[in-house]
């Protein structure tokens, strides 16, 4: 079972409020609803869960035979217990995909649309298993919690991060201080220097709060969504190798093989802002990082 097996059992409540949304925005906010980018994600929505056809549980499987413990999910501690970790887990993963390169590029999918809505809660990348983004949860499993509790957790997760992507609920008022809420997700989704790369929890917001990552939506500064660097294109394909194209160039035309380390590890905009490329401070809590790309 994965998130796209999960995600499907949960489609048409998905299509319900994806099509309740439209007709508030038109209906309500008296704002255009945009169909084709909309209908974009869709496209890409598609492809990445024919890419789930990608094996990536063999390092979850190997850490699982080499466990440290046994966590049975047979009380509702061991439940909230592997609830935790895998907050905590997602919390990093999200994170790096953010601050260093390799997983950016996955990443970034999720991240291109201009316009926020629901529709851009299935826009996500073909290539996480390429790029190893499960390698976060493996250590998981060698504590003792089994692959596939694992992995029904981490859907359940995403599938909650859905409503979230939303500009029509606003604030939730003491909701906000536990769990990650459309407004919270908003901050996310924002390209604006004041914003950028804040708020990675899933369900909740506890550890960006908790590591120096939070920060929260002001009235005065409007959230302005997607990329740094807008693709500009409607095209499925472009939009999911996107970057790793980038990547492939710069890497070619480093000037060394130090360099071309960096082009794949470093932050995104590191070369443009000519910093150190250590992985310390790409998941650290620099942020003068302030652009995703160049």
């Amino acid at each position: 079972m994965n998130f796209s097996n999960i995600a499907l059992k949960f489609l048409p409540l998905f299509l319900i409020l994806i099509l309740t949304e439209a007709f508030l925005i038109v209906g309500w906010k008296k704002q255009k609803y945009p169909w084709q980018e909309s209908l974009v994600s869709l496209s890409v929505a598609i492809g990445h869960h024919a890419s789930q056809m990608i094996p990536t549980s063999a390092l979850m499987i190997f850490a699982w035979h080499h466990r440290i413990s046994t966590i049975s999910i047979d009380s509702w501690w061991n439940v909230f217990l592997l609830f935790i970790c895998l907050e905590f887990a997602y919390y990093w993963y999200h994170r790096a995909s953010h601050r260093i390169r390799w997983f950016w590029a996955s990443h970034s999918v999720h991240h291109s649309p201009e316009k926020f809505n629901f529709s851009a809660a299935y826009r996500l990348g073909w290539t996480g298993g390429i790029s190893g983004s499960s390698l976060f949860f493996v250590p998981l499993a060698w504590l003792g919690f089994e692959p596939l509790a694992i992995v029904t957790g981490m859907a359940l997760n995403l599938t909650y991060q859905f409503w979230i992507h939303t500009e029509l609920i606003p604030k939730l008022g003491f909701l906000e201080l536990i769990f990650n809420t459309p407004s919270h997700h908003r901050v996310h989704h924002a390209a604006n220097s004041e914003y950028i790369d804040r708020n990675y929890g899933g369900v909740l917001i506890i550890f960006d709060r908790l590591f120096g990552t939070y920060a929260e939506e002001k009235v005065e500064i409007p959230v302005i969504y997607g990329l740094t660097y807008p693709i500009k294109s409607n095209n499925p394909f472009k939009i999911a190798l996107y970057e790793w194209i980038k990547i492939i160039k710069d890497v070619i035309g480093a000037d060394s093989w130090q360099e071309g380390c960096c082009y794949l590890f470093a932050p995104p905009n590191w070369k443009k802002l000519n910093s150190s490329c250590s992985l310390p401070t790409a998941i650290g809590n620099n942020h003068t990082y302030l652009e995703q790309g160049e």
